[in-house]
């Protein structure tokens, strides 16, 4: 029998009213979704007889219709906004937090320990949100295994999943993370994990602003992810040739144009 698949879901922020976001650039934004509109997501889950689960959960694999939830960077909105939902309609998920803890906007050590306590999984974003592959060896570790220490002595118990900032990665990456003791490290390729997938590049897929809920559906069912993909590999090249801070730059620049 053929193994499963599994989407895995990349949420960030969610925007409420009278609320500040965190950042306001276009590339950060484009990537904010509105608390109804993640709300309608999970309702449509939930009638159409999904399982929304952590990422523990789904590298098991269990049989039936699943999704595995992921938040990014550790927005307060993880607690204030998110949990709630998903503890209305049962799900689950993990909460991959960065090294901003207690800054404005974003959660502090006491709401980690309540995330931890509701039961949602706690995993790790590095500790400062730099694209890895960039990173010289001791700066690598330190986003790595000293952020996966800090979290693991906030919350008591250990951390077992990262995720790469930006999807970015290499090698040394997947190395850091092993030895570290981590049990999957998730990047930004849009492709359904199996368990004919390495749990140390494990594909996930951003939900983006003012996506249909048909378009989420058929994302979550791994449809059309292809095409996605065909996209990712395309930055990716531009990436390498570039550069991260060039690329950067340039997408910045054209995001600004769309929004004109």
């Amino acid at each position: 029998m053929a193994s499963p698949r599994i989407v895995f879901l990349m949420y960030h922020e969610l925007e409420l009213a009278g609320r500040k976001l965190c950042q306001s650039d276009p590339g950060y934004v484009r990537y904010i979704l509105p608390i109804e509109e993640f709300r309608a997501q999970m309702a449509q889950l939930k009638k159409s007889g999904w399982r929304g689960i952590n990422v523990g959960e789904a590298l098991r694999y269990p049989a039936g219709r699943n999704v595995c939830i992921t938040f990014d960077d550790g927005c307060e909105t993880d607690l204030i906004a998110a949990a709630p939902v998903l503890r209305e309609f049962g799900f689950n998920a993990t909460y991959l937090t960065a090294g901003f803890l207690g800054t404005p906007g974003y959660l502090n050590t006491h709401q980690v320990r309540e995330l931890d306590a509701q039961g949602f999984e706690i995993g790790c974003h590095s500790m400062t949100h730099p694209y890895l592959n960039d990173l010289p060896d001791p700066e690598l570790k330190r986003e790595i295994v000293d952020a996966k220490l800090q979290l693991e002595n906030i919350i008591g118990h250990p951390i077992n999943h990262f995720s790469c900032p930006g999807g970015r990665y290499d090698q040394r990456t997947l190395q850091t993370a092993q030895r570290a003791g981590f049990v999957s490290v998730a990047n930004s390729q849009f492709h359904a994990n199996s368990s004919r997938i390495s749990a140390y590049e494990l594909g996930r897929v951003a939900m983006l602003r003012d996506l249909t809920i048909e378009k989420f559906i058929t994302i979550c069912e791994g449809r059309g992810l292809w095409k996605k993909r065909l996209e990712h590999r395309a930055r990716r090249s531009a990436q390498s040739v570039l550069g991260n801070d060039a690329y950067d730059q340039l997408r910045a620049v054209l995001l600004g144009r769309h929004r004109q």
